[in-house]
């Protein structure tokens, strides 16, 4: 199959199309930059509103993984447009030229988050839970909103509601692991707030596996289905580390350091993955120490094989 992807280059991203061409499958990347992407590489300017529709024609799925990284600064209000619109807009822009499609795509995955649940404390959060409240919600509420056109147009389209990615190459983890190291890594705030998360390879297993599924349509809780408070998570990844983890970092010493996003941050989502379940995918790492012994290890091995390869040199 010929599927077209944006983002990448993002830790999602690339390694879903090392998957996707691993299976054999032709990708194509979306790319906004004229220097990336080589020869598989189709150009669009989301801002602007360009992409020729030419470009999709004969693209058998879309997936469209793009979006500004949401804690990279903290949140201005420039900022927050840049987040805003770095998932709408493009989505806009792909779900329209979709519509204008005479052969569309049989298939539309579009990112999305667990965020758009808002901070709903220790209550179990389905695919068929209502939206919550705050800025990340708003923006997800619109970022699905805006696959419409697609879905009108008689493509199947998915919203993948992702959770906390446990990758070693990226993501919230990296910036986890230097205090925990260094023996200083402690609970955020009340330590009760539920993390729901994800190791890389089921992210990518489970979209893979939404893309072949048929019947997986609508929003798709992309997490594991253990997700656990910060107060365990913060215990398993200091016990995975062999480091204590007696340094909590308080609420209101999180608010004064980051703002705004410090609200969502302490927010609460206990999501359950129960689309992927009832349709039958297996998840690789559904408890956290097996998934964080697994992500942590497998860095380990890395690290270990590139000192090896170096000393050989």
């Amino acid at each position: 199959m010929k599927i077209l992807i944006s983002g990448s280059s993002g830790l999602i991203g690339s390694a879903l199309v090392r998957s996707l061409e691993g299976q054999g499958h032709e990708v194509m990347r979306l790319v906004r930059a004229q220097s990336r992407g080589g020869e598989h590489a189709v150009r669009w300017d989301p801002a602007g509103g360009r992409l020729d529709r030419v470009l999709l024609e004969g693209v058998g799925a879309v997936i469209h993984l793009a979006g500004e990284n949401v804690a990279a600064a903290r949140w201005t209000t420039e900022r927050k447009l840049l987040i805003r619109d770095s998932r709408v807009k493009s989505t806009e822009l792909l779900a329209s030229t979709i519509a204008r499609l005479a052969k569309p795509p049989r298939t539309f995955l579009c990112a999305s988050a667990v965020g758009i649940y808002g901070d709903r404390g220790d209550e179990v959060l389905r695919e068929d839970s209502p939206p919550g409240t705050g800025f990340l919600a708003d923006v997800c509420r619109e970022w699905e909103a805006a696959t419409e056109p697609a879905r009108n147009h008689g493509v199947r389209v998915a919203n993948l509601r992702f959770g906390i990615v446990l990758s070693a190459s990226g993501g919230a983890l990296v910036k986890m692991l230097p205090p925990f190291k260094a023996g200083v890594g402690g609970v955020i705030g009340s330590g009760r707030q539920y993390m729901s998360w994800i190791t890389l390879d089921d992210a990518v297993g489970a979209i893979r596996h939404t893309l072949e599924t048929e019947r997986l349509a609508g929003p798709v809780n992309v997490v594991a289905p253990n997700p656990v408070t910060n107060r365990e998570f913060t215990r398993t990844l200091g016990r995975v580390l062999g480091r204590p983890t007696l340094f909590p970092v308080p609420a209101f010493a999180l608010k004064m350091a980051l703002g705004e996003m410090a609200q969502e941050l302490l927010a609460s989502q206990r999501a359950e993955p129960a689309k992927l379940l009832a349709s039958g995918y297996t998840f690789l790492y559904p408890e956290l120490e097996a998934a964080l012994r697994h992500v942590l290890g497998a860095s380990a091995r890395r690290a270990t094989g590139a000192a090896a390869a170096g000393g050989k040199s």
